[in-house]
């Protein structure tokens, strides 16, 4: 048997991490065992559905690395891939489980759903749902209502007694009493649309998916889709419930512990690698004592025994060294290019830069890649090659127990040195800026700090002898002797 996975988004809302880390388990397993990775498009909600979001679904997976290798835009066997175009599949199955005596017509209206919610809410009552009011209906009488044109939906009939019980491929044989199961569902609305758990069973059934992996929070629907494969006679595909995804704070991860779109990680400065590489571990263990993997490692070596039980903490941190990580990995004309998008935004390059800012944006990559964070740091780490820095107020040039007059000094010291240094030579530049430091009484450090924010404008730089370096020493001694003549 052929392993055939897929991934249902609804397209209702940007993709975020938690469906990543489904998607990415499902494409890894397809990939571990030699199935097949389907997309399946549930856009059934068409009140909060948008083209915008199936965009950022496309454009999501490409910029992350993988894809699916069935779906609405790359075609496949069993399409079509959008639930909307499916509904007289679902239709026809609907109308076989009243045949089978599975299902009935039910003709309740809102005005009284609404009076049966409110008085289970009066009352002591344990049931709540719906109250099976048309279960007992003739069904000769309830087709004939239909042909006459009256309005109404189709329910499953769940069983009253007894329980359904199902095996978890993670979590082991699962039993669940069918008094529990939310009472007789809808399956089919009354204007032809399908519910999610008829639309989904159906398709699962008929796009021959063999394994569904979802979050543990999807436990609860489970024994009503085991329900109706029973229904229908069908044989059900196995269930991977996977951890939850939780943040710091132990609760559920969601926008207030900061960003869960992908599109935030992109825009950020993440690299999909990173991320990537970060999402296959929440929840999931490869081999110890390694933590960085490529795509082709992570497809090699999942499995679903590798799955871990317990909650995954999602931890910002961790992932920042990951994406520091693989910045450090890429070469600097690679690095350049996933930069220069940033640097053009902020202004510091045209989109289509000329030779000579190009070779001073390629010359600083190895100054910055030890020290980015994120991609969209570098503009700001970077500014004062492209233009030049204002200079910053006087108590930002002082070291600590010195004072503006001592800060002057050292800095006129530091500049006056600059022009006879030959910079090809970094360890006797060095070498010469602390014996001037040690001539003038002062700490090596203390002599730096003011150089460094006249020419950098800023207290923190990329190394500052390489940076003078890509600037030219005219331009650096000019902005130092800005810098005295405002501490003067």
């Amino acid at each position: 048997m052929q392993v055939r996975v897929r991934y249902a988004p609804s397209p209702t809302g940007l993709q975020h991490i938690g469906s990543v880390r489904t998607a990415l388990f499902d494409y890894l397993f397809a990939r571990a065992s030699g199935g097949v990775f389907i997309l399946r498009l549930e856009d059934t909600d068409r009140t909060r559905y948008s083209e915008e979001y199936v965009k950022n679904l496309y454009d999501t997976f490409k910029w992350l690395g993988f894809y699916w290798d069935e779906g609405p835009d790359v075609g496949g066997p069993y399409g079509p891939y959008v639930q909307s175009e499916r509904f007289p599949l679902y239709q026809a199955r609907a109308k076989e489980l009243i045949e089978k005596g599975m299902a009935y017509y039910c003709f309740c209206g809102e005005e009284r759903l609404a009076k049966v919610r409110a008085d289970q809410a009066d009352s002591d009552t344990s049931e709540m749902g719906y109250d099976r009011h048309c279960r007992g209906l003739d069904p000769a009488a309830a087709a004939a209502r239909i042909a006459a044109g009256e309005k109404a939906v189709i329910r499953l009939k769940i069983p009253l007694e007894g329980t359904t019980k199902f095996r978890d491929a993670l979590l082991g044989d699962i039993e669940w009493k069918n008094e529990d199961v939310s009472p007789d569902p809808i399956l089919l609305k009354s204007d032809g649309f399908p519910t999610y758990h008829l639309a989904n069973v159906v398709d699962d059934h008929l796009m021959r998916i063999t394994h569904i992996t979802r979050a543990q929070e999807w436990i609860p629907s489970a024994p009503l889709h085991i329900i109706m494969y029973e229904a229908f006679g069908w044989e059900p595909p196995e269930l991977v419930h996977l951890p939850m995804v939780l943040g710091a704070d132990g609760h559920k991860l969601s926008k207030r512990h900061g960003a869960t779109a992908v599109d935030e990680f992109r825009k950020a400065g993440y690299l999909p690698e990173a991320l990537v590489n970060y999402v296959s571990h929440l929840g999931c263990s490869f081999e110890e004592g390694r933590d960085i993997f490529s795509l082709a490692d992570l497809e090699r070596l999942f499995k679903v025994e590798r799955l871990n039980k317990a909650p995954a903490i999602f931890d910002y941190q961790k992932l920042e060294w990951y994406n520091g990580q693989y910045i450090r990995l890429k070469s600097d004309a690679d690095l350049l290019g996933l930069v220069m998008p940033y640097l053009v935004q902020a202004g510091l390059l045209a989109e289509a830069p000329a030779p000579e800012p190009r070779s001073l944006a390629l010359g600083a990559m190895p100054l910055v890649k030890e020290r980015l964070r994120f991609l969209a740091d570098a503009p700001i780490m970077l500014r004062y090659l492209f233009e030049e820095p204002p200079v910053p107020a006087p108590e930002e040039f002082i070291p600590k127990k010195l004072d503006k007059a001592r800060a002057a000094e050292l800095l006129a010291a530091g500049g006056a040195l600059l022009p006879s240094c030959d910079l090809s030579d970094l360890e006797a530049t060095e070498a010469r800026y602390r014996a001037e430091a040690e001539r003038l009484g002062a700490k090596f450090g203390d002599l730096m700090m003011p150089l460094r924010v006249a020419v950098t404008g800023s207290r923190v730089s990329p190394p500052l002898f390489e940076s003078i370096r890509l600037i030219g020493i005219p331009k650096a001694t000019a902005r130092i002797g800005r810098a005295v003549a405002a501490l003067s």
